[in-house]
């Protein structure tokens, strides 16, 4: 299966602290089944400790998204192609 997303995220929201080696930043990106009112159905967070986790701390939200190609079994826009014999190519 393969799938492409296209999404942004705010920098500025960038928790220096989560860097890991000053360079990476652990994301969790969150493919939903429908789309919202801007036709977005993916959701960028930073990605929680299980501590954070425990303590049900809030997500900090990102930025946001939309799958625009896939083919496979991820069926979550209209516009993405759910047989995998159906190559575009």
């Amino acid at each position: 299966m393969a799938t492409i997303i296209n999404a942004s995220i705010d920098v500025t929201k960038i928790d220096r602290t989560k860097l890991i080696k000053d360079k990476y930043l652990n994301l969790s990106i969150i493919v939903d089944d429908k789309n919202d009112k801007f036709g977005n159905n993916v959701s960028i967070t930073l990605n929680q400790s299980k501590e954070e986790r425990d303590a049900k701390a809030p997500k900090t939200y990102m930025g946001n998204g939309k799958v625009v190609w896939g083919v496979g079994k991820l069926d979550v826009a209209t516009n993405v192609i759910t047989s995998e014999d159906s190559l575009p190519f």
